[in-house]
């Protein structure tokens, strides 16, 4: 297809298609490398059988174990084959009822991902960004851009439930807060059959409270558009003007409003088929306990550690890795 004379005639299929391609190619690549790394340990093996050395032992214990951790990430990368898993990620973060303790950990929940995609080579940019009364955010929407941003991070769509000691109770008392996750595909809006009429649209400005540069808090160019019909809600306020700010929002509610239509279609299936979606829209799927013990555990897969700081700290791949791998049985 790359060699056809008309190729570049349509810049947009083109780029498309040389996008698939280079994924293809760092998928077969990636399974070369692997196994010459195989192939490199089993004749280190047989050096060991001829002539015995402690040193050259203690290598191929590592390699082995770094080859074991390279098969587990390509495995999950070949699991990452939906029809929009290549897709950038719009992810939202929404703190419960609970006031600072809940807005808290939304923040904390904010530096999980934006530490794990740091980690995935990810680009992340904050669309919009609302901070706490006191501590926090009430509400933060990241636009996460990469191959197979969406792939990872739809396994994170749904309720976290964190239990701690609150450093915001001066009597040392328990708490547990919820923040909800909603991860929506970064949709090509060329490419999206949804129409949207603008009788449906309550489109409203404001000074946006984030970073922006000098504009913020002089001029109303934060927009925030709700689609009547369905109830659904997108803000901005990134960029300097409200043109763009207006555009970026226009482009994220039909983003929305398509991945809506496709979970309705899905639903309508599972229905006919009389099967029952155990994962839906504001389920809880993952506690985050730090008192009185340590355990982070994923309620979907039974996928647990002790090792909350990591878990804080981005390390969330297991949890990742145990829902694609759930999705195949």
């Amino acid at each position: 297809m790359m060699a056809d004379p008309g190729f570049w005639d349509d810049s947009s299929k083109a780029q498309q298609i040389i996008n698939e391609s280079n994924a293809l190619k760092e998928v077969v690549n990636g399974y070369y490398q692997l196994t010459e790394e195989k192939e490199n340990i089993e004749v280190m093996v047989e050096m060991v059988k001829e002539e015995p050395d402690a040193e050259m032992e203690q290598d191929i214990s590592e390699n082995l174990l770094a080859l074991k951790e390279a098969v587990d990430q390509f495995e999950l990368k070949l699991l990452l084959n939906g029809e929009h898993d290549a897709n950038n990620a719009i992810l939202e973060l929404h703190p419960g009822a609970g006031g600072t303790e809940s807005q808290d950990w939304g923040a904390m929940l904010l530096r999980m991902y934006q530490r794990f995609s740091e980690k995935q080579g990810f680009k992340v940019e904050t669309v919009d960004y609302l901070p706490g009364d006191e501590a926090g955010i009430k509400s933060v929407t990241l636009l996460i851009k990469g191959h197979n941003a969406y792939g990872y991070l739809k396994a994170e769509k749904g309720v976290h439930r964190l239990v701690r000691i609150s450093p915001f109770d001066s009597s040392g008392r328990r708490h547990t807060s919820f923040a909800s996750c909603e991860v929506t595909p970064e949709f090509d809006n060329d490419n999206i059959e949804i129409e949207i009429n603008t009788e449906d649209l309550n489109i409203d400005t404001y000074r946006a409270s984030g970073a922006g540069g000098q504009h913020i808090n002089t001029t109303d160019s934060a927009v925030r558009i709700t689609h009547k019909p369905t109830g659904v809600v997108v803000t901005c306020q990134n960029e300097r003007s409200q043109i763009k700010n207006r555009e970026q929002a226009m482009k994220m509610l039909k983003a929305k409003l398509y991945q809506r239509k496709i979970e309705e279609q899905e639903a309508e299936m599972l229905a006919i088929r009389g099967e029952q979606k155990e994962i839906g829209w504001g389920s809880q799927i993952r506690s985050y306990v730090f008192h009185p013990y340590s355990m982070v555990k994923d309620h979907r897969t039974n996928a647990e550690t002790g090792n909350t700081g990591a878990v804080m700290d981005g390390d969330i791949s297991m949890f990742i890795d145990a829902y694609l791998k759930r999705q195949l049985q």
